[in-house]
């Protein structure tokens, strides 16, 4: 088992490993469905692209990206990440793809996304987490919600998708603030 970064009671966040390129990881970046609210199947993902991100990503001062593992069988079910990490204005943006579809709507997005939020303000002493999503995403503006985030404006037709121009929709939770 790889190192554990994070944990709650059902799984663990560990830092992304060259390894994950050979596992669904690459699937999931050009599976439509899986992201239809993102731009990573825009362009095709291959493993050496994914090694390349990993690398990258793991040299990288501003961002955190974890694996979301789960703690019975140690699978890689998605990725959640404190990204654009700004530490002189302490604050940065969440991100999350839960990649294996089978494991959707059972929490784990919820419970991942709680312990990278917590660890961000307890640890990276960050005053403000924010994301962004499609005004399709119902699934992301629900866990946003349910973060506790607060819902900050919108980018109007701030994204081109499937032919047409789509709002963004910003949110936010600021530092022992609910």
């Amino acid at each position: 088992m790889k190192s554990k970064f994070l944990e709650s009671q059902r799984l663990y966040l560990r830092p992304l490993c060259i390894e994950d390129a050979n596992t669904n990881y690459v699937n999931w970046l050009n599976d439509e469905e899986v992201c239809k609210f993102n731009a990573h199947h825009r362009f095709v993902n291959t493993k050496e692209k994914t090694q390349e991100y990993i690398q990258k990503i793991n040299s990288s001062n501003n961002n955190l990206v974890l694996a979301i593992c789960l703690k019975d069988n140690n699978q890689h079910i998605g990725n959640v990440s404190i990204q654009n990490i700004n530490f002189i204005d302490s604050n940065a943006e969440f991100a999350i793809i839960m990649g294996e579809k089978k494991y959707h709507g059972k929490g784990f997005a919820y419970e991942s996304s709680k312990l990278i939020i917590e660890h961000a303000f307890n640890s990276l002493n960050l005053h403000r987490i924010y994301c962004g999503t499609s005004q399709e995403n119902i699934s992301m503006q629900k866990l946003a919600k349910k973060l506790h985030m607060k819902e900050e404006g919108i980018l109007k037709q701030a994204i081109f998708k499937n032919g047409k121009y789509l709002d963004i929709k910003l949110y936010a939770i600021i530092k022992n603030q609910e």
